[in-house]
């Protein structure tokens, strides 16, 4: 091998072949070749020898002079740390700097572990970076009676100046602080100062945190850490060591069975000086990294490229996925491809769970593991194969997943609808189920098997196996006006317009019968008479619109225009109006216990929507009705302690509990409504401590957990009592 050097330039190949590598030289005749150079390749320091790059120093120092004091190593880092010693006698040096620095990391006791014993900075420590990652193209060059020699280079290492002194000098200064500060205390206020400390018992570490914590910063620092220093000894430049050492730079061999990586023919060398490949690599325009072209994806596996799709459009139809597959393409492949990544849900194709939620991955949300995500979508696409709507906050109820994950698994595969829930984006494939019964058959089996495991794992009710009827899962959001709402009503009421006849006769027939008692009837009701414009009925047109058009107080208007209204009722009817409101009142408490005011009147109107027209309940019932029944039924009012910027409505401050349900937890109910009316937001703790006092007895978390359910709600760490939560 031959080094051929011009006038102008240098390359490395045979002279013949200089204009191989410079064609615009070719005719260039009056450039000719001063010499030629034989170059070897030495292999004793193959993968020992390093460059150092210290940083600059003036002209009039060089690191000839510099003694180094001592040097060490950590060969798997490839990281050096060298002491050089600073020449204090020079006139640049600033001695009394020097000393300020010697003072503030060791402080005026000299010993052993001193920084700088001489109590003058006469050191200073650097510390290796490496400078490149690949070093492969990077030798060392020896040239020697017109001979070449190059050995390649294992590391190239910056050093630079470290500066842990200062470190070390902060640390001592927060410990002579720490120290004056320890003196002035005095040992009584040390006494006193007495910390609860809490003890805890780690968890076992799962494979995934393990993963997180190796991959960690804190880590790998930890490792580096770790690795043991190895001493080295510096050899000056004119040491007899370092002329044996420097010998090893040179090519031991001159023979060519050495050499045989420099024996290469020009065509060899124009390869290794432009690899193809490494250069359209480099021309390619850079790509996002979940970005595929289709030319790119043709050139993978059938199931690769359905796998990939699929992931990326997560629901799509046969059709479409046979379309970008291109043409040619097996639809009997496809098919069995297919089912390996996807499941079929209402004739269309969706991404399987597993697909998306690799194995040893977690929720960027919740850091939920991926075997519970994927349980989650899973129940959210068996759903989808039992209905076309599916609401929200019952699969957050089943999974007991965040929020955010369930919005995800929805978004995957439906559309959000306004007052309806989310639907399945696509409409029902019918074409493919006509045309492959046997795979759907499959996907049936399918999702058989995975509906009996989602059964064991969230304990399904009835309600969330039983489907819709199809008319359900066919019908389109329809928005209704009011205009028609009040003519569907007066279709109804026309409907039972003889059986509204029979029931008004009726009750005339008894109020003329009963004309002597209504006197004697009504304080026995304990409903107060009030003028209209002093108390007005409690508005229900809200719920009732729809149902009562046509009707006044359930009676048709033209009938019942001469029966007193709005309170002036016979006494059989006011008998009839007291249970009924008794009978709402007594069991929406059995079930709720806590309500405030405006809670019932939303629960009353949902009671009134639901009863047929006619009902003695639409005679008109007042707030006050309303509240003297409830204290009537055994329930109390509790004064919750509002804070005094609650923007909560007259109806909303008014809160009502049943105070004895006859149950075992009604004195546990009680000492509960008693913490809430001194204090409106208590924390758990507090609770079960005033409910051991008072009741007497240790509660267990499932009691206090049943007491707490039954009359409070829990909001940021509090508990409120129900309804009294101002978000």
């Amino acid at each position: 091998m031959k080094q051929v050097i011009g006038s102008e330039w240098l390359c490395l190949g045979i002279s013949q072949e200089k204009a191989l590598f410079y064609p615009s030289m070719a005719n260039e005749e009056d450039d000719p070749i001063i010499q030629e150079i034989d170059v070897f390749l030495a292999r004793s320091l193959l993968e020992k020898l390093y460059l150092f790059q210290y940083p600059i120093r003036p002209a009039s120092m060089t690191y000839d002079d510099v003694t180094h004091l001592s040097a060490k190593i950590k060969p798997k880092q490839q990281k050096v740390e060298l002491e050089m010693a600073i020449d204090t006698l020079n006139p640049n040096y600033c001695r009394s700097k020097g000393e300020q620095i010697a003072l503030n990391v060791d402080g005026t006791c000299t010993d052993e572990t001193s920084t700088y014993s001489s109590k003058l900075m006469d050191k200073q420590t650097f510390c290796s970076s490496q400078a490149a990652s690949n070093v492969s193209r990077y030798a060392a060059a020896v040239y020697k009676k017109g001979e070449l020699h190059l050995t390649p280079l294992h590391g190239i290492l910056q050093l630079r100046p470290s500066f842990t002194y200062l470190d070390k000098a902060d640390a001592k200064h927060r410990e002579r602080e720490a120290a004056n500060e320890g003196g002035d205390s005095s040992q009584d206020e040390a006494e006193d100062d007495v910390k609860q400390i809490t003890v805890r018992f780690s968890r076992p570490e799962t494979e995934q945190a393990r993963q997180r914590r190796v991959q960690s910063y804190e880590f790998l620092q930890k490792r580096q850490a770790e690795e043991h220093w190895v001493h080295l000894h510096y050899y000056g430049l004119k040491d007899s060591r370092s002329e044996h050492e420097r010998q090893y730079l040179f090519s031991q061999g001159h023979g060519l069975a050495e050499n045989t990586e420099l024996i290469k023919s020009p065509s060899e060398y124009l390869m290794m000086l432009m690899p193809p490949s490494v250069e359209e690599e480099n021309d390619k325009p850079m790509a996002p990294s979940n970005v595929l072209s289709m030319a790119q994806l043709r050139t993978l596996p059938l199931a690769d490229q359905i796998k990939i799709l699929m992931k990326n459009v997560k629901v799509m139809p046969f059709a479409n996925l046979m379309s970008l597959l291109g043409s040619g393409t097996d639809p009997t492949a496809v098919l069995r491809c297919v089912q390996q990544v996807a499941l079929l849900v209402q004739g269309n194709w969706v991404v399987k769970s597993d697909v998306l939620y690799p194995k040893d991955t977690s929720s960027p949300h919740s850091g939920v593991p991926a075997e519970v995500l994927c349980r989650g979508r899973d129940f959210v696409m068996w759903k989808f194969t039992q209905d076309r709507w599916v609401v929200r906050k019952e699969v957050a109820a089943v999974t007991k997943l965040c929020p955010e994950d369930v919005k995800d698994f929805l978004e995957h595969m439906s559309v959000a609808r306004i007052n309806k829930g989310w639907e399945f984006m696509l409409p029902y494939d019918e074409d493919f189920v006509k045309k492959h019964p046997d795979i759907v058959q499959r996907q049936q089996m399918l999702w058989m098997g995975i509906q009996a495991k989602l059964e064991k794992v969230y304990n399904l009710l009835k309600e969330h196996l039983t489907p819709k009827k199809q008319e359900a899962q066919s019908a389109h959001p329809l928005l209704v006006s009011g205009e028609q709402r009040v003519n569907m009503a007066k279709a109804k009421v026309k409907q039972n317009y003889g059986q509204l006849e029979k029931e008004f006769q009726k009750q005339k027939a008894e109020m003329k019968s009963n004309d002597t008692s209504a006197k004697m009837d009504v304080p026995n009701a304990r409903i107060k008479e009030e003028p209209v414009s002093v108390e007005e009925p409690m508005d229900t047109s809200a719920h009732n619109e729809g149902l009562n058009n046509g009707l006044v107080n359930g009676l048709h208007p033209a009938q019942g225009s001469t029966e007193p209204l709005n309170g002036h009722l016979s006494g059989g009817c006011i008998d009839r109006v007291a249970q009924e409101l008794k009978a709402f009142v007594s069991s929406t408490f059995k079930k709720q216990f806590v309500l405030t005011l405006s809670e019932l009147k939303r629960l009353f109107n949902l009671h009134l929507a639901s009863l047929p027209p006619g009902h003695t309940l639409f005679s008109g019932i007042s707030d006050k009705m309303l509240q003297d029944m409830v204290l009537d039924t055994g329930c109390k009012q509790i004064l919750v302690p509002f804070p005094p910027q609650t923007a909560a409505s007259p109806d909303e401050l008014k809160v009502y509990a049943l105070w004895e349900a006859g149950d075992t937890y009604d004195q546990h109910r009680q000492v509960l409504l008693e913490i809430f009316s001194k204090n409106y937001r208590v924390r758990r703790n507090v609770i079960q401590n005033q409910l051991s006092q008072e009741c007497g007895e240790d509660l267990n978390k499932q009691e206090v957990d049943r007491v707490l359910k039954d009359c409070c709600v829990s909001y940021g760490g509090m508990w409120y009592l129900k309804g009294t939560v101002q978000s």
